[in-house]
């Protein structure tokens, strides 16, 4: 083994393995910083190319670019707030409030840091287990899988504003919203309401960038703020190196983390949806003082960050060693496995071990390479923080809605993003909170495949409930309730009440309406459901019963808050305006107009010229700025989009009635 080790290490080294590796690391690190593309969509780009390559330079390019995609996607998580891939959403809940405060750069220093750590750590543990990894996955069926995941989504809503109540309404929201479609089991549509874009399941990246993105960018353009809160000159004792003193001083944290991402990331399907939020509510819930986590707390940047870089190691040699892809980016390297002539089973581990060890070499340079290219680059970005917010928010436009299209280039995913980013503004000032949401969509399909499979297996149904690891997950969930209960009871006595953070603010006349449609929602997709053979219902019923009790706990709670409220300013319809004001709905509504002109324009002269025009238009009318200023970034905006989505990507954009026009001036100009 000792010396398929060393025999892989110097296959990368070999050229022109390291050039393609160092290629694939810059393509990565942009992939992986743009909102709505990542690792999957580079691989999906990158397959192609490999055909006739030497399989170390093929896997060097692959992995190096998507090793480090979980590294790059930071960026966006601590300076937008928006996750830039599955992967980072719980670095969301302390990364972005530290850039508010103006200290992107140690958020960067310390998530870059334990990034490399966590790959490294990760890919060398992994090379060590391998006579162990097998057990472990067989130990994991359907019905361990389906524990695990309840347990995620128990450690995600549970971890996630004032009440958890609201955090589980949430996820078990995003899991009904994940049956939308075919039913798993059978070829049954349901909850689609006629639409045929339904009949697949509602996208999840438009969603998220627009739940996400486009609340936090309308407070940057109503506000006419910076992303940090504070001056330069108020942060110039914060530097990326007191992020890498951060990450020095809570090593066993990142220790801890790293380890449990290495062994969870390796579960086919799920490792990689939850692994950050298990991190995360393991540093909550071993931290003394946890008073600042929701508001800025370095240990909520380097559990989930060194806990994410782990997984690539973890999911990857299952793929190789067993021909099990782990997520949707290891099925793809399965199949550039066998486009390379390679077989996935026990010669991965014996005869080829050193082509396996190449792997986990190259995962281990990427993550140290890009780490550091990052380091020095992250001064820079730390800067985008202080720039004038209406000179951010049309380039985080542009690219959330083409991150939208990218999946299924349907104006509904527009739609979806759009009504999404409305959606999240509801929800960030009525205190319901986002991040559950996201991950039930995930894992929504996983679950129900993995709950119908374990009922099936099963005479009476209910037996896979006693297996010894479903009782200890289950146990495990219990105690993390438990401790979460505790933790809320807490806080409302005050002894560590946080202020600010995902789902902790109080607006109970923007909570009351929500709990009430949700309630209602349920309540029809419960009714709706009895009448579906079992295969069919039973997901939809095990998610809506719950759901009901807790949407009734959350409704009477409201309803004696706005109660109480109300008279204490003068009345409910005073209340009412004020809580309208506080959430800033009048400008909300302003700004989605904006958004909602460029989507109909779109129809008429294309998305291409209707985005230039909605930069335009804003930073003329809405930022103030000279028509030179919104010129020039209008054409950066086309050059982009036309040089990499139409010319690079090959985007197919919407049919406009303007689209003929363009396409005899392409041909006349040549292009």
């Amino acid at each position: 083994m000792l010396d398929a080790f060393i025999t892989g290490l110097v296959l990368v080294f070999q050229w022109p393995a390291i050039g393609y590796l160092l290629l694939g690391i810059f393509i990565g690190i942009w992939l992986g910083a743009v909102p709505g593309l990542g690792g999957v969509i580079g691989l999906v780009i990158l397959l192609p190319f490999t055909f006739g390559m030497e399989t170390v330079s093929a896997f060097a390019l692959l992995l190096g670019m998507y090793a480090v995609t979980t590294t790059s996607d930071t960026i966006a998580s601590v300076m937008l707030g928006i996750p830039g891939t599955a992967a980072s959403q719980a670095t969301i809940l302390d990364g972005f409030p530290l850039a508010q405060k103006g200290e992107a750069q140690r958020a960067f220093g310390a998530a870059f840091t334990v990034s490399a750590f966590g790959g490294v750590f990760g890919a060398l543990i992994l090379a060590a287990s391998l006579p162990l990894i097998l057990p472990i996955i067989l130990a994991f069926g359907n019905p361990e899988i389906f524990a695990l995941g309840i347990l995620g989504l128990s450690m995600v809503g549970s971890l996630s504003g004032n009440s958890i109540c609201k955090g589980l309404i949430i996820a078990l929201a995003g899991l009904l919203i994940s049956s939308i479609g075919y039913a798993e089991a059978e070829s049954v549509p349901r909850y689609f309401f006629g639409a045929d874009y339904l009949l697949d399941g509602l996208p999840i990246i438009p969603l998220v960038l627009g739940l996400f993105a486009l609340p936090e960018v309308m407070e940057l353009a109503i506000k006419d703020i910076s992303i940090s809160r504070v001056t330069r000159e108020q942060t110039k004792g914060v530097t990326i190196f007191t992020g890498i003193r951060d990450a020095r001083t809570h090593w066993w944290l990142a220790v801890r983390c790293a380890t449990l991402g290495t062994y969870i990331g390796m579960l086919p399907g799920l490792g990689g949806a939850i692994v950050d939020w298990l991190a995360y509510g393991h540093a909550v819930q071993s931290a003394k003082d946890k008073s600042m986590f929701g508001q800025g707390d370095i240990r909520g940047v380097i559990a989930p960050e060194a806990a994410n870089n782990a997984i690539k190691g973890g999911a990857l040699i299952p793929t190789v060693a067993f021909g099990i892809p782990g997520n949707l980016g290891t099925a793809i390297l399965l199949g550039a496995l066998l486009i390379q002539g390679l077989k996935p089973g026990p010669d991965m581990l014996t005869t080829q071990l050193h082509i396996t060890f190449s792997m986990v070499w190259t995962i281990v340079i990427a993550n140290i390479i890009a780490a550091g290219l990052l380091m020095v680059w992250a001064n820079q970005l730390a800067k985008v923080a202080f720039i004038r917010g209406h000179l951010i928010v049309p380039g985080v436009i542009l690219f959330v809605f083409m991150g939208a299209w990218l999946g299924q280039a349907s104006i509904g995913d527009w739609v979806v993003c759009l009504s999404a980013g409305f959606i999240g503004v509801i929800m960030k000032r009525g205190g319901w909170p986002r991040p559950p949401l996201v991950l039930a969509l995930i894992l929504g399909n996983i679950l129900e495949n993995s709950l119908y499979i374990s009922t099936m297996a099963n005479e009476d149904g209910l037996t896979w409930l006693t297996r010894p690891i479903v009782l200890i997950i289950f146990a495990l969930t219990a105690i993390t309730l438990g401790f979460s209960i505790r933790g809320v009871l807490r806080a409302k006595r005050g002894d560590d009440q946080p202020a600010t953070g995902e789902g902790r603010e109080t607006n109970f006349f923007l909570s009351l309406p929500l709990s009430l449609i949700l309630f209602v929602a349920f309540t029809a997709a419960f009714s709706v459901a009895t009448g579906w053979e079992l295969p069919v219902g039973q997901f939809p019923l095990t998610i809506a019963a719950p759901a009901i009790v807790l949407c009734l706990v959350v409704l009477v709670g409201d309803v004696r808050g706005a109660m109480t409220v109300g008279p204490a300013v003068g009345g409910y319809r005073a209340a009412m305006s004020k809580a309208v004001e506080e959430a800033m709905l009048g400008d909300a509504v302003k700004f989605f107009g904006y958004i909602l002109a460029m989507l109909l324009m779109s129809f008429v002269i294309g998305q291409i010229a209707a985005l230039c025009l909605f930069v335009a238009v804003y930073l003329w009318r809405w930022g103030g700025y000279g028509w030179r200023v919104a010129a020039v970034y209008s054409f950066m905006g086309w050059a982009f989009l036309f040089g990499f989505y139409d010319r690079v990507m090959n985007v197919l954009w919407l049919d406009s009635l303007l689209s003929n026009f363009y396409g005899s001036v392409m041909e006349l100009v040549g292009l």
